[in-house]
């Protein structure tokens, strides 16, 4: 596996290695490192070998597709990687690192899977440094998004999250559907099957209405919404708390609106937790939200929260990203809302505010669907069948 990161953590990545090691594949791990981590560790069977990477390296990574810099870099490291290790398959996460591998791989043309975790060039467009001089002018999504169909179009198999994702790539770049496999995103068992409730966080909203949010808090990810809502929802909602456990660099523009909006005690943003404290988050929640802006990367991929919410029973309330939207609505896991539709959100949150027992069933449908179909034992089918027939 090639990886263009540091790992630990990337769960996906660990996910899909531990089910292929738990079906007798060995799993090699390119990954890097920019700092004093070991060269080489056994991480849950995993074999990791970090190679040394700097923050001019990372910086050449934004213009992989610009100036060719970063992969010829790249190619050398992985080309190590490729002869020191007993390689039969290589599988890239995502294309940052994509065109660096198939340069390597040019001597030994060895299988290659393209794991698609996101619409990288749809990502894009939302990083704060493209939407200003220089990033705007010198790193082009569009550019970007005719590699990835390269990409797409050399590798042996691509994996994607969601069966909208494998339409879409179907649909605009005329591949054989048969040559995609759906691989979602979901959770392992120990993520509900074993954990210790934190008492300071039970303590701290034991007697709040806790509307929750988990992971990355750009503001594609639909906050404001919610922060908007609450400006409302606190008239007929006293108690009612916003808990954002997450961050990112736009978060200056929500905490400006919860400060303008004078709300403050409304909200609570956490930041980044270990994510062993995920559960108590969970477990002292009343709804758990994914309040997503519509857009093509959102409507084609859903994440990892979804699972964690649903696997401690928990109502979700999300916006129409028509992903999402799907799952939610074939599972009867909790209610949607038009993204950014402030009115339509708040009149669902006191939907379910004003009907436990409707919070109760929604949050009892989601986790059976967890744990009797949804978790990484089940969901990761495809991707052995993939390699038991490259």
């Amino acid at each position: 596996m090639i990886l263009d990161k540091v790992f630990p953590p990337d769960p996906r990545v660990e996910n899909e290695a531990i089910e292929l090691i738990k079906k007798g594949h060995e799993v090699f791990l390119f990954c890097l490192t920019y700092g004093g981590d070991q060269q080489e560790e056994t991480i849950n069977q995993i074999y990791v070998k970090r190679y040394q990477s700097n923050k001019l390296e990372y910086k050449l990574s934004a213009l992989a597709y610009t100036i060719p810099f970063y992969s010829f870099l790249m190619k050398k490291k992985i080309a190590d990687f490729l002869s020191k290790n007993k390689i039969e398959a290589i599988h890239i996460h995502d294309i940052r690192i994509a065109e660096a591998v198939f340069l390597a791989n040019k001597k030994q043309q060895l299988p290659v899977v393209l794991d698609l975790h996101d619409n990288m060039p749809e990502v894009m467009k939302f990083y704060p440094h493209l939407q200003k001089f220089p990033g705007k002018y010198i790193i082009s999504p569009k550019k970007w998004k005719r590699k990835e169909e390269a990409f797409i179009k050399k590798a042996d198999k691509v994996i994607t999250v969601s069966q909208e994702f494998v339409n879409e790539l179907v649909d605009r770049t005329k591949i054989a559907e048969n040559k995609v496999v759906l691989v979602p995103n979901t959770i392992r068992k120990s993520f509900y099957d074993s954990f210790e409730l934190n008492t300071r966080i039970i303590k701290k909203y034991k007697e709040n209405f806790v509307i929750l949010y988990l992971g990355d808090t750009h503001v594609r990810r639909g906050l404001l919404t919610a922060i908007r809502a609450i400006a409302k929802l606190k008239e007929q909602i006293p108690t009612i708390k916003l808990v954002i456990v997450g961050k990112n660099t736009t978060d200056y523009i929500l905490k400006a609106e919860v400060e303008k909006l004078n709300i403050k005690e409304f909200v609570d943003f956490e930041g980044w937790q270990n994510v062993s404290l995920f559960p108590s988050y969970i477990k002292v929640s009343d709804i758990c939200i994914s309040p997503l802006k519509r857009n093509i990367q959102h409507d084609v991929a859903y994440a990892n929260k979804l699972f964690q919410y649903m696997s401690l029973a928990k109502p979700l309330l999300v916006s129409n990203a028509i992903a999402q939207k799907n799952l939610i609505e074939k599972i009867n896991g909790g209610l949607v809302h038009e993204a950014q539709n402030i009115a339509d959100f708040e009149d669902k949150v006191l939907t379910l505010y004003n009907n436990p027992t409707l919070r109760e069933e929604l949050g009892e449908n989601g986790e059976n669907f967890v744990k009797n179909e949804f978790t990484w034992d089940k969901t990761s089918k495809g991707l052995i069948d993939l390699y038991n027939n490259l």
